[in-house]
């Protein structure tokens, strides 16, 4: 099981920016993904989830990030995205995704978003 991210950097406050998360080595249609972001000093957070019910996939977002993040996912890529915008100082953090498969949690390298003027 792999899960490669791309898309972090840095942007200004207000800005936008698209995280991809390609993955292999198992069922990606069947599994529920996620995104989590970890500040300095702070506990990693769950972001955003996407769930299996093609097309009308169930999603569910922190409070903190509602509203201005959205999840989703392309099967036929094998890949969950996080679209961010109006970013704020406090979305600063490294941004993982993850599943699960056969009772094993599998997480992305982690790719660090730095919102800041």
């Amino acid at each position: 099981v792999q899960l490669v991210e791309s898309g972090g950097g840095l942007v200004q406050p207000g800005g936008s920016l698209r995280l991809s998360c390609t993955t292999s080595g198992f069922t990606f249609r069947s599994s529920v993904m996620r995104w989590f972001r970890q500040a300095p000093g702070k506990e990693r957070e769950l972001v955003a989830t996407i769930g299996i019910n093609s097309p009308a996939y169930t999603t569910t977002y922190a409070s903190s990030v509602k509203g201005r993040f959205t999840i989703s996912r392309d099967n036929a890529k094998n890949t969950v995205y996080l679209q961010m915008n109006n970013l704020k100082p406090e979305d600063t953090a490294v941004y993982y995704c993850d599943t699960w498969n056969l009772g094993f949690q599998y997480w992305s390298q982690g790719t660090q978003v730095t919102v800041s003027s």
